[in-house]
């Protein structure tokens, strides 16, 4: 008995693990590619097809990528009318002076004005601790305030493992998001007209100010900028922002276009490594260029799904024209597939229609079922089919379909169940009757019979 169990619950153990499998395998989706970092990502910002995908929902410290929300928050708040672009913010000691000093600053000191624009490349560019606190202070009125902004955003747009403490990224235990939600981060704010142009400008002239001469920002992205270094340069790459710090490692969002086709990349904690040769690396950029490269070069947009394809037959009942009518999709499908994969032998097509048959008339464009085109685990699209024609119904055959269905019911049959009772009971009741007036009828004619009759008086 004991054998048995255990068998029985090896078994067991091996059926829930070959379950569990294929749902940690489609976690994570790195295909051929590796890339060196803690956690990284790869999509289609138009189409929002994930390419790669790295550990992206890990909770990690994001370092100066905060500043991509920082930046959202006061677009919104530009967008709303709230500040302008010309409002002039002037800094606080608090905003200042609580951050420490070897973070990255654009130099600004207490009591200086700037306009929210100077702030916003000075946060974006030269990754400004101070300039997120002063714009925070600006917005919301106090940095406490503007943090509480920040998470409500984060859970707004759908981030589930960010939790921000700072409006600048700076080390702490509790401050922490993950590629997922950056993403999430990112494409709203790329909803903002003024956001990508911030983010891809090279360099920016601060106007002076009460307290400091014209400032110089260079962007820090070496995927745009050859001021420091051109070794990292990638062609068509557009901004977004970068990050570090010893415990976040080197961090990048960014974007490139090539070809009328974009892409965007998230890499979280990627190493700084020194060759033989004493050349230093910065992997952050290295790996989004490996990232790029592979999703331009082995990645193209194929249709899967014609609008004008005839998919399929339905059966149609009630019609004398025709016993069937032909399906088409919705619409056109197309999607970003490895090149070597062919959409007609590759793609596998699951046809639902709503019902076995439709019943006439059936209008042309009328929704009569789904087709889902899927590999693997990824489905690609759910796309309605479409009646491709009008199909005229017969009125006999209707008629005898809508008598059949009228007789079926179970309110006709009780109804004629009871109408049949009241005939019977009705027939029995007047067989009863005539019975007893013919009984009761007889006996009476005897007795009067009997009683009048007297005799023959002689």
């Amino acid at each position: 008995m004991k054998t048995r169990r255990f068998f029985s619950f090896f078994f067991c153990l091996i059926v829930l693990t070959s379950l569990l499998a294929p749902a940690r395998a489609a976690k994570d989706d790195t295909g051929d590619l590796e890339v060196e970092a803690k956690a990284a990502l790869l999509i289609d910002p138009d189409t929002e097809e994930l390419l790669y995908a790295r550990n992206i929902h890990e909770r990690l410290y994001p370092a100066s990528l905060t500043k991509i929300m920082t930046c959202l928050l006061v677009l919104e708040s530009l967008d709303r009318g709230e500040i302008a672009r010309d409002t002039v913010l002037t800094a606080s000691d608090v905003a200042v002076n609580s951050i420490p000093p070897d973070g990255s600053t654009a130099g600004i000191k207490a009591g200086e004005e700037l306009t929210v624009e100077s702030l916003l490349y000075c946060i974006m560019l030269s990754s400004a601790n101070e300039g997120c606190n002063i714009l925070a202070e600006g917005v919301a009125g106090s940095i406490d305030a503007f943090v509480d902004r920040m998470n409500a955003k984060a859970q707004a747009i759908g981030c589930e493992d960010t939790n921000f403490v700072n409006t600048n990224g700076l080390p702490d235990d509790y401050h922490y998001t993950t590629a997922w939600d950056l993403y999430l981060i990112t494409k709203e704010a790329r909803t903002h007209a003024d956001f990508m142009p911030i983010v891809s400008t090279i360099y920016f002239e601060v106007p002076a100010t009460n307290l400091s001469e014209p400032r110089k920002l260079y962007t820090t992205n070496y995927l745009v900028s050859s001021y420091r270094t051109s070794y990292y340069l990638y062609q068509g790459a557009q901004g977004i922002k970068t990050g570090s710090t010893s415990a976040a490692g080197y961090c990048l969002v960014s974007s490139a276009t090539r070809s009328g086709r974009s892409l965007l990349s998230v890499v979280l904690g990627a190493e700084r490594v020194t060759l033989e040769d004493g050349t230093v690396l910065t992997k952050s950029f290295t790996e989004t260029a490996k990232l790029f490269d592979w999703g331009f070069d082995n990645f193209r947009r194929q249709v899967i799904l014609d609008a004008g394809e005839l998919v399929a037959e339905v059966p149609v009942e009630l019609s004398q024209q025709q016993n069937s009518v032909k399906v088409h999709p919705a619409r056109e499908v197309d999607r970003l597939l490895p090149k070597d994969l062919d959409p007609v032998k590759d793609i596998d097509r699951e046809v639902i229609f709503d019902a076995e048959s439709v019943d006439a008339p059936v209008a042309k464009g009328q929704v009569l079922g789904q087709i889902v085109l899927s590999r693997e685990n990824t489905v690609y699209a759910t796309v309605d089919l479409l009646a491709d024609e009008d199909v005229s119904a017969s009125k006999l055959l209707v008629f005898r379909r809508d008598l059949m269905e009228f007789l079926q019911r179970p309110d006709v049959w009780i109804a004629a169940g009871g109408a049949a009772l009241l005939v019977v009971l009705g027939v029995i009741l007047r067989s009863v009757l005539r019975s007893s007036r013919r009984r009761y009828g007889r006996s009476a004619a005897g007795r009067r019979s009997s009683s009048g009759y007297r005799g023959r008086r002689r």
